[in-house]
């Protein structure tokens, strides 16, 4: 009977120091469940906010060997993740999948407003300040409303003129790093963007965007005076000088006035006799591209008229 009751209570007094062994590995602010109590105590500083790797080089702190460990990459350089599609190398993984989403067009953040899709959850927190119409950040020059910090100290550039971003190849300045990066590939000829159709490759992913409006046929821009359609915004507001009657573009040496830049630039030519369009055939030079076309009917004994 004595051995009943030992075998009784035997179990359940494991069973309690088993519970009791757990209980010391959930975390009491969040009650998450850790195998073992290095992981609770490692868990426990994201509220604790304990410190206590220290970088050998800046003396920075971390709460975690993994994040000095990732931090030490900025003194090293090491760069071990690598994309296999423009090569370009970055220090966190974190970074790497970011990038590959401009190669493969994934967006898995989701506007659960208007379903409009990002990249970066960051993206879809500025994005969703447009349907809140949150807007917290002011400029103190002229007083407009921003929704992000980040557009507030690029707008803040206009006044102060502040270029700080700098082109090691010809020393072009620009006010934002994003906008040297797509310069650099100016000088590098790097074309990580790729048209599914066609093959062409671009240096910046609006580019290829453009682009694939010819294969698709689509003109989101619309004219709202004559309904006229069209692919680029910037072709829109050029069609619309039609209708205004505005020519912002005048030439200095003879007053003429140009609702474009790109008839004033020709125009230009005639003022100073520049001939950039040159026969593969015979060399001569022309000032206009049409009137190239017109010449290589001598070559090719296409009657003018």
């Amino acid at each position: 009977m004595s051995d009943n009751k030992f075998d009784q209570s035997g179990p359940s007094k494991t069973r309690m120091k088993s519970d009791t062994g757990q209980n010391k590995r959930n975390c009491l602010v969040c009650d998450t469940k850790f195998s073992n109590i290095g992981q609770l105590n490692r868990h426990m500083r994201i509220y604790t906010r304990e410190k206590t790797f220290m970088c050998g080089v800046c003396d920075k702190m971390f709460t975690h060997s993994g994040y000095l460990k990732q931090h030490m990459r900025i003194h090293t350089e090491d760069k071990p993740f690598k994309c296999e599609v423009c090569g370009q190398m970055f220090n966190y993984n974190v970074n790497f999948k970011e990038h590959m989403r401009i190669h493969t067009g994934e967006t898995p953040f989701k506007c659960e407003v208007c379903d409009k899709m990002f990249m970066r959850s960051g993206h879809l927190k500025q994005h969703m300040r447009i349907h809140t119409g949150e807007k917290t950040f002011e400029c103190d020059v002229c007083y407009k409303i921003f929704y992000h910090s980040g557009a507030l100290k690029r707008h803040v550039m206009i006044h102060t003129g502040e270029k700080p971003f700098k082109c090691e190849v010809c020393d072009k300045v620009f006010n934002r790093n994003g906008d040297l990066k797509q310069h650099m590939r100016i000088h590098t000829r790097e074309k990580p963007f790729k048209c599914e159709v066609c093959d062409k490759m671009f240096n910046h992913n609006g580019n290829l965007k453009l682009h694939t409006r010819i294969h698709t046929g689509e003109k989101p821009f619309k004219c709202e005076m004559c309904d006229k359609l069209f692919a680029q915004n910037g072709a829109l507001k050029q069609h619309m000088r039609i209708h205004t009657d505005e020519k912002p573009f005048k030439c200095e040496i003879c007053d003429q006035m140009f609702n474009c830049n790109a008839n004033f630039k020709r125009h230009m030519r005639i003022h100073t006799e520049e001939k950039t369009y040159k026969c593969k055939l015979c060399d001569r030079m022309f000032n206009h591209k049409g009137n190239l076309k017109l010449h290589m009917r001598i070559h090719t004994g296409e009657k003018l008229f």
